[in-house]
């Protein structure tokens, strides 16, 4: 029978290594499915011989066929002849022979579910950690090019459907292949003829499960697409209600959503019908050999009345198939949604990160002497080229500003530095070193890297702030750090001060604070290089004057990149580049620049125009 095409196995053998891991679990799981089936097919052997012994005793009965396949009737009978036991004492020895096998074979099913489902759970756990720590691996380009809500599907339902396919898909395969074949054995060793008759409908369940297979196959894979669809939509309602009510888009983004949802219902009933068909064909196959048996078996009953105990038995062993042989198509079903999810997590799984780690070196920023070398980057996703033939010095310790239109580059020289992005020519050095072959972590681990969309977790203030570190925050560098970014007295303001949790993003921060605590979280690494990314964009200007004052004490011996789109009048810059389309219009100093009367004069003089109208 064709439970999956090649396909699917070759997606699903990508689970075997987790099959291996838990391979005592597996092994002993199969043992316990087959022991539980070779007893199922004990109890209709012994209701044959307990048939035939009634019947030997109605008058003009004949004497009990022969058992000799029969293992456990031929044990009974050499029982019976050594004790000699009397035809009521062999009648409830049967009996209790049968309830005894019922009670042991209901050990083995509950011992069964204990070792496969729990092997699923653990699989599935494996999994979801396996793919969030490629999540983790995986470089700024990727998150790019893919929606949360398409990363958010293949961790959960991808995962639960392929644990589906670990847990009880794989428990009643077994189940059913190894009863399917003690029956067949069973009925092959006392009637070959009765038998084929009987089994004959089930070639053609055969070719139906195949060909309804192959379309839930191609169905599964469209819904898991459109699921994913589906929650990338969610996700983004949710992210952006804010939007959405500003812009009263409520009516807009339901019909959007409902539009999505009911293109998921309908494949998804239509996958539900097509399923739907496995129950009544089994049932009408099973039915079919059921007749088979009391017609044919009746039959042979009439013209040999020793042949009773032999039909009742197929009976009770067709009656046995109805289960297994009705669990082929959910089997089947589960296993093809298994195997297009986990097509879906093996083609996510072989994406190799651009940004490799280079974990054999020790090597770090230990001063800040930073050096771009004739750099070049365009974003591979956009074709956009950010940065042309950049050179610049940064010795250890000196104040850069950096200024620029949107679009200008700036931001892409601090991912370059930190490595979000690799450079596409030239060279990035720090200390002397080459970025590339330092190990990444260390790397960023001594940056202080301020971005430009802050992101605050959903947890408390002073978790935000001690984001990354290893070991335990001092209160006191804690409060060093929230003073210098001039945020202190607000948090102490809040209902639970530093305990105070501030929601999904920070929602319950307003942005000049979000921005704040961000710098606090910057500066209480104490790193070698500050880098700030525009992030005094939304606080006013006497508290922008007052974090550029701490900032002079907090970072004086540290390299520091200021990136913004303003000039900060009371801060002593060392180096200020202004960059034009990638490369660098004007460098120098504040005097310097005004001296050319260039771009950098312009910003300031109409920034002072401004200033003083307010």
């Amino acid at each position: 029978m064709y439970l999956c095409k090649k396909d699917s196995v070759k997606e699903l053998s990508a689970l075997n290594r987790f099959f291996w891991k838990y391979r005592f679990r597996f092994f002993t799981g199969i043992i316990l499915v087959i022991a539980t089936n070779y007893l199922a097919v004990l109890a209709p052997q012994i209701t044959g011989y307990v048939v035939g012994l009634v019947q030997a005793k109605l008058p003009g009965g004949k004497p009990v066929v022969s058992y000799k396949h029969d293992l456990i009737v031929t044990a009974i009978m050499g029982l019976s002849d050594h004790f000699k036991f009397s035809f009521a004492w062999l009648i409830t020895f049967c009996s209790v022979t049968i309830l005894v096998l019922a009670i042991i074979r209901s050990v083995f099913m509950f011992f069964m579910r204990q070792t496969i489902i729990v092997m699923s759970r653990h699989i599935e756990y494996d999994q979801k950690n396996q793919v969030y720590n490629h999540y983790q691996k995986l470089d700024t380009e990727f998150y790019k090019t893919h929606s949360t809500g398409d990363l958010m599907s293949r961790i959960t339902e991808d995962v639960s459907r392929v644990r589906m396919y670990t847990g009880p898909s794989l428990m009643y395969l077994i189940n059913l292949v190894s009863l399917i074949g003690f029956c067949l054995y069973s009925m092959f060793s006392k009637d070959v003829r009765l038998s084929l008759y009987v089994l004959a409908p089930l070639p053609i369940l055969a070719i139906t499960i195949y060909i309804v297979n192959s379309i839930i196959n191609k169905k599964s894979e469209q819904i898991q697409g459109q699921l994913s669809d589906l929650t990338t939509n969610a996700q983004e309602s949710y992210s952006g209600i804010r939007v959405i009510k500003s812009f009263v888009q409520e009516k807009a983004m339901l019909g959007f959503f409902k539009k999505n949802s009911e293109l998921y219902r309908k494949n998804a009933v239509g996958l539900a019908m097509v399923e739907a068909f496995y129950t009544p064909t089994m049932s009408f196959m099973i039915g079919i050999s059921t007749l088979l048996t009391i017609y044919l078996g009746g039959l042979q009953a009439l013209a040999d009345p020793s042949k009773v105990g032999t039909v009742i038995e197929f009976v009770i062993y067709i009656n046995m198939l109805t289960f297994p042989v009705s669990a082929i198509g959910w089997t089947a079903s589960m296993i093809q949604r298994a195997a297009a999810s986990q097509k879906r997590l093996n083609e996510f799984l072989s994406i190799e990160p651009k940004i490799t780690q280079n974990k054999s070196s020790d090597l770090k920023p230990t001063k800040g002497d930073i050096v771009f070398d004739n750099v070049s980057f365009t974003y591979p996703h956009s074709g956009v080229n950010a940065i042309k033939d950049f050179n610049l010095h940064i010795p250890t310790g000196k104040k850069v500003l950096i200024l620029g239109k949107t679009g200008s580059g700036k931001t892409t020289l601090a991912q370059l530095l930190t490595r979000m992005y690799d450079v596409d020519q030239g060279k990035i050095l720090i200390d002397g070193n080459p970025i590339n072959l330092m190990n990444v972590q260390a790397l960023r681990k001594s940056i202080g890297y301020v971005q430009q969309d802050v992101f605050l977790f959903s947890d408390s203030i002073e978790n935000n702030i001690q984001f990354g570190l290893q070991d335990v925050l001092k209160q006191d560098d804690l409060i060093e750090a929230v003073k210098t970014a001039h945020v202190l007295h607000e948090i102490e303001n809040l209902p639970n001060e530093f305990k105070t949790l501030v929601g999904e993003r920070g929602t319950t921060l307003s942005g000049g604070q979000k921005q704040r605590v961000a710098i606090a979280r910057s500066l209480i690494k104490k790193p070698e290089i500050f880098i700030f990314d525009d992030c005094l964009s939304a606080v006013d200007a006497n508290t922008e004057q007052t974090i550029l004052k701490n900032f002079s004490d907090y970072v004086a011996d540290k390299t520091t990149i200021m990136i913004t789109h303003r000039i900060f009048y009371s801060y002593n810059f060392d180096i200020i580049l202004y960059l034009q389309d990638g490369q660098i219009a004007e460098l120098g100093t504040h005097e310097s620049l005004l001296v050319k009367n260039g771009l950098y004069a312009e910003l300031y003089y109409a920034q002072q125009s401004q200033d003083h109208q307010q």
